[in-house]
C-alpha cells in the first residue's frame, strides 16, 4: 500500500497476526527487495521469535527478503490469503481521507503506529454478534478506553 506523504508518495509496509491485529507499520521510500528485507528484520527484533507461516501477496520483494532473513519459514503467497492485510489497510485510507492527507513522514509513522494499534479496540466483530450485543460491547469498549486514558474514575 502507499500514502502520500506532503504530495509524495511512500510505501507502507504491515504486518498483520493472524486475527487481522496490526503488528508493525513501516513507512519507506522503496518497495524493494532491500526495503522488505529491512522491514522483515526490524519486525523480527521486536517480536523477538520467528514466526511458523508467512503469507504475502504476488509481490517479488518478499520472495527475496524471505530468503535472505526466514528461509526457514513457511511462505505462502496468495491473493485469497492475504486479505487480513488488505482489510487492515481500510481504517488507514479512511483517516488519511479525513485528516486530508499526511504532512511529514514521521508524523505520519508515529500517528499510524498508535492508530492501529487503538482502533481495532473500537471495532469489535460485528458480524458475529446481534446489535444488542454490539451496543454493549461498544459501551464496554468506551468504558475501559476512558479509565485508562483517566477520563473519568474507575468504579
Amino acid at each position: 500500500m502507499f500514502v502520500k506523504v506532503g504530495g509524495v508518495r511512500k510505501y507502507l509496509w504491515r504486518a498483520v497476526d493472524q486475527h487481522g491485529n496490526v503488528i508493525d507499520i513501516l513507512i519507506q521510500e522503496k518497495r524493494d527487495g532491500e526495503a522488505a528485507t529491512r522491514f522483515f528484520r526490524t519486525l523480527l527484533k521486536k517480536q523477538g521469535c520467528r514466526p511458523w507461516l508467512l503469507i504475502t501477496d504476488k509481490f517479488g520483494s518478499y520472495r527475496v527478503a524471505h530468503r535472505q532473513i526466514m528461509s526457514t519459514v513457511e511462505h505462502r503467497q496468495n491473493k485469497y490469503l492475504n486479505s487480513r492485510a488488505e482489510n487492515s489497510h481500510q481504517p488507514t485510507r479512511q483517516r488519511e481521507r479525513a485528516m486530508k492527507g499526511f504532512r511529514t513522514v514521521g508524523s505520519t509513522q508515529r500517528f499510524l503506529a498508535s492508530f492501529s494499534r487503538i482502533s481495532p479496540h473500537f471495532r469489535p466483530p460485528r458480524h458475529r454478534m446481534t446489535a444488542t450485543d454490539h451496543r454493549t460491547e461498544i459501551r464496554a469498549r468506551f468504558q475501559v478506553w476512558d479509565q485508562v486514558t483517566e477520563l473519568t474514575p474507575a468504579t
